[in-house]
């Protein structure tokens, strides 16, 4: 399998010269992961995040794209070997990596997302998805509570690499929080602000975190799973005891492995 034939060539980018706060709409709109950067050649110059954006504290910030775009970890090569690419994604830490033309020729092809692999795998050998959830999730969770703050919990999702907590209470499930939560509710560093620029009075996890979580058993097979991140386009999977108790969580790292051997 080839990078080419599961790239979503399709994915929007930005220029490097337009304004950041049109990367914050773009992203938080369109629900993106990342947003490439590119020249006014189509050639990729960086990248911008969730992470990223939500630091541009005002919606008439004069900052351009290239006043806070990084560096991506990794660029996938458009007739590269899609299993290697998604191997090397997964060491990065990356559930996307943009694709360009060649290691020589750096022109924008493209985004390649880890659920894109694991759609055509399951069309293609389900079989290596048939472990339980409770075989694969990892079991040392990083949580919050619905009572901590909204800042520490976001500097902690970037101190930790993060994209998502589980929110317990007295250890067992009762949401889940994650950057696109924070990006389309308005959080913003260092304070949460509503899209007319007041500040709301809750700035608990509470007051944002999804309370209809998907999750799952630990006798699950993995391929449900993978389904069901697939459909719902979620990146994480809470796994829960018969009492609602948090023993673990499953993300779409745990599956590709399976997937990539």
């Amino acid at each position: 399998m080839r990078v080419r034939e599961i790239t979503d060539e399709k994915h929007l980018f930005i220029y490097e010269d337009e304004l950041a706060t049109k990367a914050r709409a773009t992203i938080r709109d369109y629900t993106l992961r990342i947003l490439p950067v590119t020249d006014e050649n189509q050639k990729l110059v960086g990248i911008i995040s969730r992470g990223t954006v939500m630091t541009i504290s005002s919606s008439v910030s004069p900052i351009r794209v290239k006043g806070i775009m990084t560096n991506p970890n990794y660029a996938a090569i458009l007739e590269g070997d899609a299993f290697s690419a998604v191997k090397e994604m997964i060491r990065q830490d990356e559930l996307c990596a943009p694709v360009v033309e060649s290691t020589q020729d750096k022109t924008y092809r493209g985004v390649l997302g880890l659920e894109r692999f694991m759609e055509a795998m399951l069309k293609t050998s389900p079989e290596k998805l048939s472990k339980t959830t409770g075989e694969i999730m990892s079991k040392n969770v990083v949580t919050c509570s619905p009572e901590d703050e909204i800042d520490s919990i976001w500097r902690l999702m970037q101190t930790e690499s993060l994209t998502g907590l589980p929110v317990v209470r007295k250890d067992k499930l009762v949401g889940i929080v994650t950057q696109k939560d924070l990006l389309e509710r308005g959080a913003l560093l260092p304070t949460f602000e509503s899209k007319k620029g007041r500040f709301r009075t809750s700035t608990k996890i509470s007051s944002i975190m999804e309370t209809q979580v998907i999750a799952v058993k630990p006798h699950i097979k993995a391929i449900r799973v993978a389904k069901v991140m697939i459909s719902k386009d979620i990146g994480r999977v809470p796994v829960v005891d018969e009492e609602g108790r948090l023993v673990g969580i499953v993300d779409r790292e745990d599956v590709v492995r399976l997937l990539a051997k």
